[in-house]
């Protein structure tokens, strides 16, 4: 097998010369959103008090990790539209998709912290400020984050285990696990079946605790007997749930499959979940909160 550590070459979303140019500009003002927007949606629930409520501290971690795994992906696939220079060392392949998948990871931790968050505001309103305390928020995001990292190490190794043999070239616009596992020499099964496992694992298990909360969420609001209650209450859930369909339908579509059966709708899916989807939550969660809108007056005021 061949042991040195290789350079890869992303071959990028397309190949096609013409569409560079128009994929730069438009993923640029895409990334440049997504940043304003999530560090403005950090920035106004430190300085907002209305906003410093167990929803919003999660929100904040949620754009942070946002944030974070869009700045693991585009930087690097702008610099290849712009130059054309679409090598990656080794080392930085490995980074870059153990930072993904680390963030990813908490993103699915994350989201179903917030289920529950809404599950126990909802349906047991009394208790909320007991059960929902600081310290139990932190648990949950330090559950989320530990989560996250002891996954990516695996996800990681799992990929990166074999030996690899030429051409390096990675099907992709960045170092994901199928497309990097279609260049490794040696049999890939026993790394495939670890990971679909482990995707499944943190995927299933986040969306069960999802569906759960909401299963009860709505229970409680269909016997609500106040009109305005029943509204409240859904516009509270809407934007989550445009946030958890965005994300866990490209998610699925992406690693509930095998590797072998992955193609080019791949990168459709993974430009939404990866670039599209840090770009919509802040608006999906300030639009339609309006919290988030009276804190934004009160800030200018």
């Amino acid at each position: 097998g061949n042991h040195t550590q290789p350079k890869f070459i992303l071959l990028g979303i397309t190949e096609t010369p013409w569409a560079q140019a128009p994929l730069f500009g438009l993923f640029l003002l895409i990334y440049i959103v997504t940043l304003a927007g999530n560090i403005g949606l950090m920035v106004l629930v430190r300085v907002a008090p209305s906003l410093h409520t167990p929803m919003y501290f999660f929100l904040t971690h949620f754009s942070l990790v946002d944030v974070c795994y869009s700045t693991v992906i585009s930087p690097k696939m702008l610099t290849d539209l712009l130059f054309g220079n679409k090598t990656i060392s080794w080392a930085g392949c490995v980074t870059q998709f153990h930072l993904f998948a680390l963030f990813v990871t908490a993103e699915c931790h994350l989201l179903a912290a917030m289920a529950y968050d809404r599950h126990v505001a909802i349906c047991h309103p009394l208790s909320y400020v007991l059960v929902v305390s600081p310290r139990a928020c932190w648990q949950l995001v330090a559950w989320s984050y530990l989560v996250a990292s002891l996954s990516a190490l695996l996800y990681t190794s799992c990929t990166f285990g074999g030996s690899f043999c030429g051409p390096h070239h990675i099907d992709h616009f960045f170092c994901d696990s199928s497309p990097v596992l279609r260049l490794v020499c040696s049999d890939t099964r026993g790394s495939e079946v670890a990971i679909f496992a482990l995707a499944t694992a943190n995927g299933l298990g986040t969306s069960v605790v999802i569906l759960l909360s909401y299963s009860r969420i709505l229970h409680a609001v269909l016997g609500m007997r106040s009109a305005p209650s029943r509204a409240r209450a859904f516009r509270t859930c809407a934007s989550h749930l445009a946030s958890v369909s965005v994300f866990y339908g490209s998610l699925f579509f992406m690693y509930l499959q095998p590797a072998s059966r992955h193609g080019s709708w791949d990168k459709v899916a993974s430009v939404f979940y990866t670039v599209v989807s840090p770009m919509l939550n802040p608006f999906i969660y300030s639009l339609r909160n309006k919290g988030g809108e009276g804190s934004a007056g009160e800030v200018q005021e």
